[in-house]
């Protein structure tokens, strides 16, 4: 005689109906049937707090690791006075990672500093910028920066395509030549809306920032001899050096080896280019915008939030009167965000991997620095007193 067993359905298939219901999978999960109604967060659901301490935790030894590296940078700065900060920062980031020296524990980290220390360091620039420093150089000497930047800007881009160099990495070349430099480079660099983590988009941005960082430190020790050489008066040396010299900083230091009759010239008309920063962000991304548009992709602001910020500092700059001090601490806060942005994009690069494009990266790059400072030059003779 045969016994019947009760047939059981296989897991899966329902069974019943639950409480809701619906029917009931075999086999489910305890949990399943306990979860909370109405919505509620499951008790062990992570909360924003945990996810921030978890963030915080993944970034903290790559953000360590660029803290350190802008002390050291400043300590190389002391003992040899001839290298800036931000170039002693940039080549400690490019030897640590090619030494093997940064673990890949530091990666999220590096990556933060180098976009979002490097952003935070523009908006901070922005309170150097005063309207009326700028129209006091008169109509003359802005329409002749303005116009070495346009030729500047457009002719490395084309520069950049015939010498075989990706569209993105010619622009970043670009702007960083012929508007303010590492800054320059982070602005258009948002302004592309490029997705954070992608590996070429980062060396691209690196190898930009490292060519103006080099050509602006040997513009340090090369400009001012060369501007003695030429018989220009300190005020016209200083306009040459503030039209042609990438960052700020590194037209402070130019200014001052060649005399302290250039340095205000100087300021005030690198200023002027540091003020062309957010239309020429403004037009790269509507231009991405378009061109997303027509490829179905996302697409950026118009102005990135940072230079919304940078356009702030600058307005309270012209507006507000801002005590000495204030200035000055954002001025050194400024200079560290650099530099531990500069160690950061400087962690990007891969010298094996630059090697198939550096040489093509590098004559870009001095080409553009000779464009700007013969155009330059040409234009301060055409405008002196």
């Amino acid at each position: 005689m045969s016994i019947s067993t009760p047939h059981r359905p296989a897991a899966g298939w329902p069974s019943g109906p639950s409480p809701d219901g619906r029917a009931e999978p075999v086999g489910a999960s305890p949990d399943r049937l306990a979860e909370p109604v109405g919505g509620a967060t499951p008790p062990h659901a992570p909360t924003a707090g945990s996810r921030l301490l978890r963030r915080g935790g993944a970034l903290a030894p790559g953000v360590t690791a660029s803290a350190l590296a802008v002390a050291a940078a400043y300590g190389v700065h002391r003992v040899a006075g001839a290298v800036p900060m931000l170039t002693a920062a940039l080549i400690l980031g490019v030897l640590a990672a090619n030494l093997g020296l940064l673990p890949a524990a530091t990666r999220p980290g590096l990556r933060f500093a180098a976009t979002r220390f490097m952003r935070l360091g523009v908006v901070l620039l922005g309170l150097q910028v005063s309207f009326g420093d700028i129209l006091a150089l008169g109509a003359q000497t802005i329409v002749m920066v303005v116009t070495v930047l346009v030729v500047t800007f457009t002719g490395t881009r084309w520069m950049g395509r015939r010498l075989g160099l990706s569209e993105r990495l010619s622009l970043l070349v670009a702007a960083g030549f012929s508007i303010c430099g590492a800054s320059a480079v982070a602005a258009v660099d948002g302004a592309l809306g490029t997705r954070p983590g992608d590996p070429e988009a980062e060396r691209e941005t690196a190898t930009a920032v490292g060519l103006v960082t080099l050509c602006g430190s040997l513009a340090i020790a090369v400009l001012p001899p060369v501007a003695r050489l030429l018989g220009l008066s300190p005020y016209d040396a200083g306009r040459w050096i503030g039209a042609s010299v990438h960052d700020v900083g590194q037209v402070v230091a130019t200014a001052a080896i060649a005399g302290s009759a250039a340095l205000v010239p100087a300021i005030a008309v690198k200023l002027v280019r540091v003020v062309m920063l957010a239309p020429i962000a403004a037009g790269v991304a509507l231009r991405t915008r378009r061109d997303a548009r027509a490829g179905g992709r996302g697409r950026p602001a118009v102005l990135p939030l940072f230079v919304i910020g940078f356009l702030a500092t600058m307005a309270l700059r012209s507006t507000v009167t801002v005590p000495p001090g204030a200035l000055s601490a954002a001025t050194v806060a400024r200079d560290v965000l650099f530099a531990a942005a500069l160690f950061g994009l400087g962690s990007a690069v891969r010298l094996r991997e630059l090697a198939r494009t550096g040489r093509r990266a590098l004559l870009l790059g001095l080409t553009s620095w000779a464009l700007i400072a013969g155009i330059s030059y040409a234009g301060v003779l055409l405008t002196s007193r």
